[in-house]
């Protein structure tokens, strides 16, 4: 089985290039993120003309999941149980004020489902945007209820959380750690929380990089970072025993991350032997 998680950065945006991808690498599975679609809205023909079955969790705004999946698709959860709503305090995305704080919204971040053996989660945790931001602590509650909520997961059966989780496990996952001192996706709290999912029984399974021993994941548009390689590994694949076992190899696909318009990130795809 081939299982693959990608942050495509607008599923709109991105279909040419998804489907192409699809259509060349032929993952069994794949978890999206930062759809940016409306659930009815998700393009899903182009996908179930290749085999998959779909299942998309969105509002149309800068969030957004999605599963694809051709070894069957059930038991689907939107969200999970305890998944903490979000209350912007007179703010939106991007900062700008208000007039009226909106109400707490429970993000469409995270949607889970049977494909075949394996149960799958697609996350895309929230960002953080800074330490001293609101959206730091939503970050840090958000991933204190993902740990409650997938613990009688991790043990039932071959389990995958995979996405981009907005954290860069250690130093070694950023290019420049002092770039980032003092910033979000590196900070003690969010690494801790990354630690205390692990402790469920998760592994992070670490990919090989095709071209640099740096296996980063994102890289920002600005000052040509992707061809400098200055980038983070912050979309993660944490698997149980059973699946990290059966792991035959893995690897970020830096050529989804070239060319014209690209998502900001590359995928991560795994070959298992379950």
């Amino acid at each position: 089985m081939r299982i693959a998680t990608w942050n495509v950065n607008s599923v709109a945006a991105r279909l040419p290039r998804l489907q192409g991808w699809l259509q060349q690498v032929e993952p069994d599975v794949v978890c999206l993120q930062e759809t940016k679609c409306a659930a009815e809205a998700f393009p899903a023909a182009g996908a179930r003309s290749l085999g998959y079955e779909v299942v998309a969790h969105g509002d149309g705004r800068w969030n957004g999941v999605a599963i694809l999946s051709k070894v069957g698709l059930g038991e689907v959860a939107l969200g999970f149980d305890g998944q903490p709503a979000y209350a912007p305090a007179g703010e939106e995305a991007g900062g700008a004020l208000l007039a009226v704080a909106p109400a707490p919204v429970v993000e469409p971040r995270a949607v889970g489902a049977m494909c075949g053996p394996l149960r799958v989660w697609s996350l895309y945790v929230p960002n953080g945007r800074a330490v001293d931001s609101p959206h730091y602590r939503y970050k840090l509650q958000w991933l204190a209820a993902l740990r409650v909520a997938l613990a009688a997961e991790v043990a039932a059966g071959p389990f995958v959380a995979m996405g981009d989780f907005n954290i860069a496990p250690t130093d070694a996952d950023v290019w420049d750690p002092s770039v980032f001192a003092g910033a979000t996706h590196v900070t003690g709290p969010e690494r801790q929380a990354l630690a205390e999912l692990r402790t469920l029984g998760l592994r992070d399974v670490v990919p090989r990089a095709l071209k640099y021993d740096t296996p980063y994941t994102y890289w920002d548009y600005r000052a040509g970072m992707f061809h400098k390689n200055q980038g983070m590994r912050i979309d993660l694949v944490y698997a149980n025993a059973t699946v990290a076992d059966a792991v035959r190899d893995a690897y970020v696909d830096r050529e989804a991350r070239k060319g014209k318009a690209p998502s900001d990130h590359a995928p991560v795809v795994v070959d298992l032997d379950l």
